[in-house]
This record gives structure tokens, sequence and C-alpha cells, in this order.
């Protein structure tokens, strides 16, 4: 059986002002996708395009599940989350590239 891994991600805008939570089972896709903003509605609208975090899972309930605990903390714990895997906050998109 072929493993398949799901995600979860913080977007930022240039700014690092605005923060939005997803998931998706193709990282470099969808982040292209927001970098394109092929995305409409929120993204689009504040261009949140810059990946600043993101976590791997096995299982996509799980992934869902973190999803849910993330958009539901205080902006203070999801920017220390940021901090510890991204303290410059630089885009994340050219390290997952490679």
């Amino acid at each position: 059986m072929i493993s398949k891994s799901y995600y979860i991600y913080i977007l930022t805008n240039k700014y690092n002002k605005v923060l939005y939570i997803g998931v998706t089972n193709d990282l470099i896709r969808r982040v292209y996708e927001h970098k394109k903003h092929f995305i409409e509605g929120f993204t689009q609208k504040y261009h949140v395009d810059k990946l600043v975090y993101y976590e791997m899972f096995d299982d996509p309930l799980t992934a869902i599940k973190r999803e849910k605990t993330l958009k539901n903390l205080l902006r203070r714990k999801k920017e220390e989350l940021i901090n510890k895997m991204n303290p410059m906050w630089k885009d994340l998109y050219e390290e997952i590239l490679s």
C-alpha cells in the first residue's frame, strides 16, 4: 500500500499581518495555487501566499483535527508555533520544492 501524506499549513502576507490555516494532501500544489491566486476568497483578497509553517501527517483525519485545533488557537499561540519552526518568517515554499 502506498503511503500518502497530508499537511496542515499556515500562510501569511508579505507584512505577516494575516494568518491563514489550511489542510491539503499536496502541499506544493496547494501553495502554488495560493501564490498564483487561483484560490478565490480570503487568501486572494488579502494576498496571503507566503508559507511560514507546515506539519505532515499520515492520516487525513488527524490532519483535519490538527487544522481545527490550530484555527482555534489565539494568534499569539500560532505565532509561537511559527517562531519555533521559522523564526525569520521566511517563505518556506522554495524549501519544500527541494
